[in-house]
């Protein structure tokens, strides 16, 4: 295949990030950019169905991977520089950048959860049974695909190699926080991209990726950005209420399937039987935010009223309020929820259908996978160890959210009175 002498995709980021035919590596990303499998995540959005909730939030897969791509290639050609000895580790760190969101399923990480899917595992599967990709990689070198399988498992003999793209501070949080803010309309996110960058390090005793002291602001900066993102953005009430929704159109489908009551498509078909039935890798890949939203359209107009509503309801962004009853025990809130399902009940829904509790969970910053390390006073140290900011963002929290139906909600004050007299509820 013959490509031009470079390749340039206008990001609203980084700019323009232009690719190389004359450079191996560069000519082997514009290969696997162009395959069918790469471009199918222009199909799916980066943030899943959360543009109901931040109205800006329609990039996608696609985009999210070039930038993260863009970013792994500065600091890693940054770090060459500084030590040469990198520079067969080249390829495994563009390409695994490019590639780790590929195996992405329909409305990102929702699909995981609807259909107990995880998109790691597809894109191992990917890379190393997709002949357009792993046949492309092993023709560049012998050896890469496993190299790049291995940066995934963090199993790479090169830490480094794997923590550009995989840790508590990679190339793929740098461009989905960046990314995110911006279309989001979030101010949390704004990174001191460069000087992050430029601290970075390569300790070569261990292998593995450091930070320079003289970075240690901007990296406490990011761990607070992240932390803000996920409150405010990822963990969202209205991103809650939407996966809430389409877990339960999705379990309603999967039901009336069972029983010869749906119509369907053999690919949602098959994504509606799995896990319990594997999905082939082609069918896995035939899935995507076009297929499954036709889906949800043509069965806004199921003789199911259930599955019809619940269709309608994530197709006219009529969606469920939100409570937050963190402040409860967890007896209280079950208890309050049986309350608010009897009711419901009463009034003609399903309650287990336009009910329930949800709950979010942050561990923090911890040290996973190395955590992120600094090189202080001639020592390598953990950053919690250095910064007492870093302290207080390790402590884990979780929040618990009631849903349920706008319509109770003036009887939902009343009752609400009864748990907590002397506080207002907080709905969203």
């Amino acid at each position: 295949m013959q490509f031009k002498s470079s390749r340039s995709y206008h990001d609203p980021l980084h700019g323009a990030i232009t690719l190389h035919a004359s450079d191996r590596d560069e000519a082997l990303l514009i290969q696997l950019i162009d395959s069918p499998s790469f471009q199918r995540l222009r199909r799916i959005r980066q943030l899943g169905p959360a543009s109901l909730t931040f109205h800006g939030a329609e990039s996608s897969r696609f985009t999210h991977s070039l930038g993260v791509m863009a970013i792994a290639r500065r600091a890693f050609d940054q770090l060459q520089r500084r030590y040469p000895d990198l520079a067969p580790h080249r390829a495994t760190v563009l390409v695994a950048a490019l590639l780790h969101d590929i195996g992405h399923g329909p409305f990102s990480h929702t699909a995981e959860e609807v259909f107990g899917l995880e998109h790691e595992h597809w894109t191992r599967r990917i890379i190393a049974e997709l002949p357009e990709i792993h046949a492309a990689l092993e023709a560049r070198a012998e050896g890469l695909a496993a190299a790049v399988d291995q940066v995934y498992t963090h199993e790479h003999p090169i830490a480094l190699v794997w923590q550009l793209v995989s840790s508590q501070l990679d190339c793929d949080r740098l461009d989905y926080l960046l990314r995110d803010s911006y279309f989001t309309g979030a101010s949390y996110g704004q990174l001191d991209l460069d000087r992050i960058l430029m601290a970075l390090r390569f300790e070569a005793g261990s292998g593995r990726l450091v930070v320079a002291h003289k970075g240690l602001s901007a990296i406490e900066h990011y761990l607070v950005v992240r932390h803000f993102m996920y409150a405010q953005v990822y963990n969202h009430p209205k991103n809650i209420s939407v996966t809430w929704l389409l877990e339960r159109a999705f379990e309603r489908a999967r039901s009336d399937l069972l029983v010869g009551k749906l119509e369907a498509d053999p690919t949602v078909t098959a994504w509606l039987l799995a896990p319990d039935r594997p999905l082939a890798l082609d069918t896995y890949l035939a899935g995507d935010d076009i297929v499954f939203t036709y889906h949800l359209q043509r069965w806004r107009h199921s003789p199911d009223r259930l599955l019809a509503d619940l269709c309608r309801r994530f197709l006219d962004r009529d969606l469920l309020k939100t409570l937050e009853v963190t402040r409860l025990s967890a007896d209280q809130q079950e208890t309050l929820l049986a309350t608010v399902r009897a009711h419901l009940e009463a009034q003609g829904y399903s309650g287990e259908h336009y009910s329930g509790l949800r709950r979010t969970w942050s561990r923090g910053y911890t040290t996973y996978h190395q955590g992120i390390c600094v090189y202080s006073d001639n020592a390598f140290v953990d950053i919690k160890e250095l910064s007492p900011l870093v302290q207080a963002l390790s402590q884990p929290y979780e929040r618990t959210w009631l849903l349920y139906p706008r319509d109770i909600h003036p009887w939902l004050q009343q009752t609400w009175a009864a748990y907590s007299p002397d506080l207002k509820p907080e709905a969203e």
